[in-house]
């Protein structure tokens, strides 16, 4: 028995280099750790602090793309009732209006997601990441203002207007949403 307390005193005499970390941020469980400090592999002792102003616009950027893809669905069902030669005026406007809902969508998602990666440009974590699914929204965003241009020639029925229309808004879905697939844990280390 007594050995047992010697053993116990011991372990707990550790000198202060050798004890363990007193509790911080990060041990206090993933909402706090995720919404104050993130350690960043950068030279030194160097910590990488978001503001919780980052945390509220990466939530909002989240949430937001959550809607993305149940968005493209209704696009792309209503626009083939449209392209199929389905031209009642409800079609058009709930092309219409899916269209301004994708715009908007794309606009605050473009906002928050540039803002993060401008704060977060001294993380090294995960960066190439982060940028290749920059890149390829950008890349989307574009696609879909061409698609907007090219919606006039699809309803004057200029020739090829509507396939072409088509053929950019199908692509840009598909580049973002191969984009939004490189952001998932899938593609996490």
């Amino acid at each position: 028995m007594d050995l047992a307390l010697v053993a116990l005193a011991a372990s707990l005499a550790v000198a202060p280099a050798e004890r363990a970390p007193e509790p911080s941020l990060f041990d206090a469980g993933p909402r706090i750790a995720a919404s104050r400090i993130r350690p960043a592999a950068v030279p030194g002792d160097t910590i990488i602090e978001y503001s919780d102003f980052y945390y509220q616009r990466l939530t909002v950027h989240r949430w937001a793309s959550y809607t993305m893809l149940p968005l493209f669905v209704a696009q792309y069902v209503v626009g083939s009732k449209l392209y199929d030669g389905g031209s009642a005026e409800g079609n058009k406007d709930a092309h219409e209006m899916l269209a301004a809902a994708t715009a908007g969508l794309f606009g605050i998602n473009t906002v928050t997601g540039l803002w993060n990666l401008w704060d977060g440009r001294a993380d090294p974590n995960e960066r190439g990441r982060k940028l290749t699914h920059s890149v390829l929204m950008l890349l989307a965003d574009a696609g879909f203002v061409a698609t907007g241009i090219l919606a006039d020639g699809a309803e004057d029925g200029a020739a090829g207007g509507a396939s072409t229309h088509r053929a950019v808004a199908i692509g840009s879905m598909a580049l973002s949403t191969a984009s939004w697939l490189i952001m998932t844990d899938l593609f996490r280390k």
